[in-house]
């Protein structure tokens, strides 16, 4: 009996509550604060074409292979990997995504405080008191280690909680309120930044197509690095999400199109209520990452009305954040404890406690955070992409999956045209990717992190499920043997 609870598995109580779970992964920090400001610095409406591109090219198919892959299992990273590839060393591919996962986790909960601290401040009426200055501001929040850990260890239990509820009660309940909430927040903030004066510039910034930009290399290799940062691709996401659908939903489809519609709206939208204000106000639109920590909170301050608009922007961008931190952690909790004899509940405190301890140095240097942050966006990412792949494309087949899962009772199918793309392109892509960091980064602390990472996550993984699954397999053929049928 304690086995059949322990393997009973949730379901979403609705296709919305799925779809809103996906979009609210993959809608955080990356939409709200970094696609702003790579927008800004890489043209503006060239680098959103660049991305779209990338993103109907090289995301769409991807994440339908990881919902595909979830739904077809029902299983968590390593468990669904497992099945593609037979048990074993081959089987971890599952580990690298699951390492890479944590690790993403470990620097990304700091800087969901940090939403969570300007939310707060919001509410305070900070932004617009007298003598604010918003860099000052920011550099005693980075100064005070303190603070950055009590934030973080603020963050982590958030996501213990929720987590704690489970698929429906927590999870769902949160994503079904939180993404619309954020939807409506950024859309007022635009429909109110486009009435204010000079605000028209903002717009032709956004939309207008500087053509040049698209000849640059640096528009498109930024282009995909947001495309893969955004979709959540290759964070096994897609893949835990996926394994919660009910056996006759065809979202598998559905979540590949509407997921990455629905992000890059977003981004979209928060470009849209970003830059008329910034040009309203005067602020260069390629401020870097510094564009909404330190100079939005300014805008804020000569914005009539601005302290509501500070609320609202800000509460937008904490749900974003928290949202995605939430859906990214599940991940990891859905597969420990199907890979372990933890409960769920167990599970929950096991990976958040993990996230919590590693990511202490993060949260008490903004450095360390930042160098966490390279490293693993610019080669984890790519990595565990490859890995969920050649699980798909090289192992299982894609024409198997096609069939089987990605199809199965959709509305519209999917044509042989998605195999070449999972098998080939995608993953090549993001060889590509990677040799071109290396290059741009070649002799520096970080492409030597970067190969360390590449060479030494795979090695540790696949001599995990070597280990593992080698002990498991004895004991599962005794069993067999000795079994009553």
């Amino acid at each position: 009996m304690a086995t059949e609870a322990k393997t009973a598995r949730a379901e979403w109580g609705s296709r919305f509550g799925f779809l809103m779970a996906m979009i609210g992964a993959m809608v955080g920090v990356g939409n709200i604060w970094r696609f702003p400001f790579v927008t800004g610095e890489n043209g503006g409406g060239a680098f959103i074409l660049a991305f779209l591109i990338l993103l109907f090219l090289l995301m769409i198919p991807g994440l339908m292979a990881e919902v595909a892959l979830g739904k077809y299992t029902g299983k968590g990273i390593i468990g669904a990997i497992r099945d593609a590839t037979g048990p074993g060393t081959a089987a971890g591919l599952g580990v690298i995504v699951l390492i890479v996962n944590i690790a993403l986790m470990t620097y990304y909960s700091p800087v969901v405080g940090w939403t969570l601290y300007y939310m707060i401040h919001s509410y305070l009426f900070t932004f617009t008191g007298a003598g604010f200055e918003a860099g000052a501001f920011l550099g005693a929040l980075f100064d005070n280690p303190v603070l950055m850990i009590a934030l973080h260890t603020a963050v982590m239990a958030i996501i213990a909680s929720v987590l704690y509820l489970g698929i429906s009660n927590g999870v769902e309940r949160l994503v079904v309120y939180a993404v619309p909430a954020l939807v409506l927040g950024l859309a007022a903030i635009a429909i109110r930044a486009v009435t204010l004066p000079g605000a028209s510039e903002g717009l032709v910034f956004t939309f207008t197509v500087q053509w040049e930009y698209l000849t640059f290399s640096q528009t498109w290799i930024e282009a995909l690095a947001q495309a893969l940062f955004s979709t959540g691709l290759g964070w096994g996401i897609a893949i835990t999400v996926g394994s919660y659908l009910r056996e006759y939903d065809d979202a598998p489809l559905g979540g590949g199109v509407f997921t990455a519609v629905g992000e890059a709206s977003i981004g979209v939208l928060a470009a849209f209520a970003i830059f008329p204000l910034v040009f309203a106000f005067g602020v260069d639109p390629a401020s870097g990452a510094g564009l909404t920590f330190e100079a939005l909170p300014q805008v804020f301050i000569e914005m009539p009305g601005g302290a509501i608009w500070a609320i609202v922007f800000f509460t937008g961008f904490f749900l974003a954040a928290i949202t995605s931190a939430v859906v990214i952690t599940e991940v990891g909790v859905t597969t420990v404890s199907e890979e372990t004899r933890l409960s769920r509940n167990q599970s929950v405190l096991g990976v958040c406690g993990v996230i919590w301890l590693f990511g202490l140095p993060s949260a008490y240097s903004v450095e360390i955070l930042e160098f966490g942050d390279d490293t693993f966006a610019l080669w984890g990412l790519p990595l565990a992409t490859i890995a969920i792949l050649v699980a798909v494309g090289w192992f299982m087949g894609p024409e198997r999956l096609r069939v089987l899962s990605l199809n199965q009772n959709a509305g519209i199918h999917v044509g042989r045209w998605w195999n070449p793309l999972v098998k080939y392109v995608v993953p090549l892509t993001m060889v590509f990717i990677m040799a071109v960091f290396a290059w741009d980064f070649r002799g520096e602390d970080i492409m030597i992190a970067g190969m360390v990472m590449l060479v030494g996550v795979p090695l540790i993984s696949f001599a995990v499920m070597r280990y593992v699954d080698g002990r498991a397999e004895p004991q599962t053929q005794a069993e067999a043997t000795g079994g009553d049928d």
